[in-house]
């Protein structure tokens, strides 16, 4: 069994591509954990698609006729060459699939180094998968361990003392442009976690917020919670020309903002598209100051000094983590042997109990007492063995031992035939 993660984030994709891989709603995921199972090769899938990522973490029995699989379909949803999409992924395997599942959850892949939105976004997409028989025990295992491992990050560093998320980012270029945003008309379009930390943000400035969403008690909800204001979706066209900031972080599948409702106004505007696809696509315009995801990285620089040395040890934790979780993942083949030994030795103790009294080395009324002294003897004796097993699972002696042990309970099991 192996671990395969196929992953496209910020790193080595543009936004062009992401938008074409991304899976905003549930049945374009269903569909795509469907095709990716069908494959022989695939025991598992999860399927992480974020602004800023999309990801493939499988788990299967052949690593390159899995991959093989994946990119075919990926390809065919894309509409990219197989070709041109490997150029752009990155390819992990086993322990670098793991190791870099664990960084993910750490927010140590992230755009912004050490934000928390992401072990949520790991979590929605670890459930989906579960909940829909998508994956089993050893992918649930890896994402176990995976949030453990950030929990400890987050706990015994200070990687996330100054939590930065894109949507804080974005309302701090906001600021940088616009000092002071008091009584500032705002429009936040969307109601996802995105939208609801951006509108929260924008609130505590000072600003104006309204907030507009397609489904209206939605926005309603989202609205109560941040003690704002809503505007009915329907009015868009209306009003978005009289908005100085939007901020938008929908799941549409097309731009919602286009040419078609944008009209020239005399005062400057500032405009923050967070959505993968797009939800802004308009003809440039001296007075609209638009921002789209990849635009935000050159704030994410002023926290990296700090936040880099934080991430020091975040590594180390992490290379402890995945140490531990092929531990527990070599000792799953071990122990069914372990657990042979010990039923081929109460057996034995067992044999040798019956045979002693059927000789008359031990009186019948003894039988009980002799074979439990037998048993203890036996575990006393295997005791050792099967720890130095257990903690030299990693070990090539260990290896040589449990092949050992296997071969020996098969003679055993061919004799009593």
């Amino acid at each position: 069994m192996h671990y395969l993660n196929i992953s496209f984030t910020h790193k080595n994709s543009n936004l062009a591509i992401r938008e074409k891989l991304s899976y905003a709603d549930d049945k374009d995921k269903h569909a795509c954990l469907n095709a990716l199972i069908t494959s022989e090769y695939i025991n598992g899938a999860i399927l992480i698609s974020t602004c800023n990522r999309m990801e493939v973490l499988a788990n299967c029995t052949d690593v390159e006729k899995a991959t093989q699989h994946t990119f075919k379909h990926l390809s065919k949803r894309a509409e990219i060459s197989e070709d041109e999409l490997k150029k752009h992924a990155d390819i992990f395997d086993d322990s670098t699939a793991i190791h870099h599942l664990f960084s993910v959850a750490a927010s140590l892949d992230s755009m912004v180094l050490g934000e928390t939105q992401i072990v949520g976004q790991l979590k929605d997409a670890f459930r989906f998968s579960y909940d829909n028989d998508y994956c089993g025990k050893k992918l649930a295992r890896a994402m176990k361990n995976a949030f453990a491992c950030a929990a400890k990050v987050r706990n015994t560093t200070e990687i996330s003392s100054k939590p930065v998320s894109m949507a804080s980012v974005s309302v701090s270029q906001l600021k940088s442009l616009v000092p002071n945003l008091n009584n500032k008309k705002a429009l936040v379009i969307g109601v996802g976690e995105m939208s609801e930390i951006t509108a929260k943000h924008l609130i505590t400035a000072g600003a104006d917020v309204y907030i507009t969403n397609r489904t209206e008690h939605k926005a309603q909800k989202l609205a109560l919670e941040c003690c704002t204001k809503t505007l009915p979706f329907s009015q868009l066209a209306n009003v978005i020309n009289k908005f100085e900031i939007v901020f938008t972080a929908t799941s549409a599948p097309e731009p919602i903002i286009t040419d078609a409702i944008v009209k020239p106004c005399s005062f400057d505007r500032y405009w923050f598209d967070l959505a993968l696809p797009r939800d802004i696509e308009c003809s440039e315009d001296a007075k609209i100051h638009s921002f789209v995801i990849d635009d935000l990285i050159t704030i994410v620089d002023e926290n990296l000094e700090f936040r880099e040395n934080a991430a020091r040890a975040a590594h180390g934790i992490i290379g402890r983590g995945v140490v531990d979780f092929f531990d527990w993942l070599s000792a799953q083949d071990i122990e069914p042997t372990i657990k042979e030994i010990y039923i081929r030795a109460n057996e034995a103790a067992k044999l040798e109990s019956k045979r002693a009294i059927t000789n008359r080395y031990i009186p019948k009324e003894y039988e009980t007492e002799a074979q439990k002294m037998c048993e203890q003897a036996i575990k006393t004796f295997l005791h050792d063995i099967t720890e130095n097993i257990r903690n030299g699972s990693d070990d090539f002696k260990s290896e040589l031992m449990n092949g050992a042990m296997n071969s020996m309970i098969k003679r055993q099991v061919g004799k009593h035939k």
